[in-house]
């Protein structure tokens, strides 16, 4: 089985724009669902409604791939499950590194979508020396010390840092040092990298405070609304939840 080392996508050289690509997971995630129960084609519209896009932006995206759909009968499932499958090269294995195995690099270690995604947890690295040797989800955790070998060996070209903030760029540079030429970040810091470094972040905190921004958005609206129309202002939480302190907030994160 090829390895992720020697092959990557072809979608940069195909012209495929940036935020197709970020929608094909999307995609693929609904088509899966699809196929696992035994669902032979879908429409753009039920596909789209799936997927959370609309049908238009669809149908252009699936032009990138040069799958058109057929008028009245609408996507064969299956197919387009290979060929997005094919594009985001999930069909060959990509070894993987996670670095930091506190509470979060343990739990994506013990993720159990990693492997049906085309993705192998290759080896989880840790700074702690009390850590080397431990299994997590039943790979044994491996010193820092080594990640050079451990990227050599293994041919990674991915890895994830679940690092504290304050490691998250020397081991950045360590990786791509090695080789390493995509990085998904769980550190809650920007990371610098040379060109033809790919960098994915995630960062929790930043997602819910812009949950935050929307709710409290909504909860000025409807203020604005009860006080255009002289009704009382509407207070989460009516139903009886309390918060340690009384009422919940009029405004939280989501």
């Amino acid at each position: 089985m090829a390895t992720g080392r020697t092959h990557r996508p072809a979608t940069r050289s195909r012209g495929i724009p940036e935020a197709t690509v970020a929608r094909l997971p999307l995609y693929l995630r609904a088509l899966t669902a699809l196929s696992e129960r035994s669902v032979p084609t879908v429409s753009s519209e039920e596909l789209a409604a799936a997927a959370g896009v609309n049908s238009a932006k669809l149908r252009k995206d699936f032009s990138y791939l040069g799958s058109y759909g057929t008028r009245g009968v609408g996507y064969d499932v299956e197919y387009l499950v290979y060929q997005i499958s094919r594009e985001l090269g999930l069909t060959q294995d990509w070894p993987v590194v996670i670095v930091g195995i506190g509470n979060l690099g343990a739990a994506l270690a013990n993720y159990g979508g990693f492997a049906s995604r085309g993705f192998r947890v290759a080896a989880l690295i840790d700074a702690d020396p009390a850590m080397a040797g431990k299994p997590v989800a039943g790979i044994p955790v491996q010193h820092s010390d080594d990640l050079e070998k451990i990227i050599e060996d293994n041919g990674v070209s991915i890895g994830v840092i679940a690092t504290p903030a304050g490691a998250a760029q020397p081991v950045c540079d360590r990786l791509v040092a090695a080789g390493v030429t995509s990085i998904l970040n769980f550190a809650p810091t920007v990371l610098t990298v040379p060109d033809g470094v790919d960098v994915r972040k995630v960062d929790l905190s930043i997602e819910l405070q812009i949950l935050a921004f929307h709710e409290q958005r909504k909860a000025g609206e409807e203020a604005a609304a009860n006080e255009g129309t002289g009704a009382a202002p509407a207070v989460r939480g009516e139903s009886g939840d309390k918060g340690p302190d009384g009422d919940v907030p009029a405004v939280m994160p989501a």
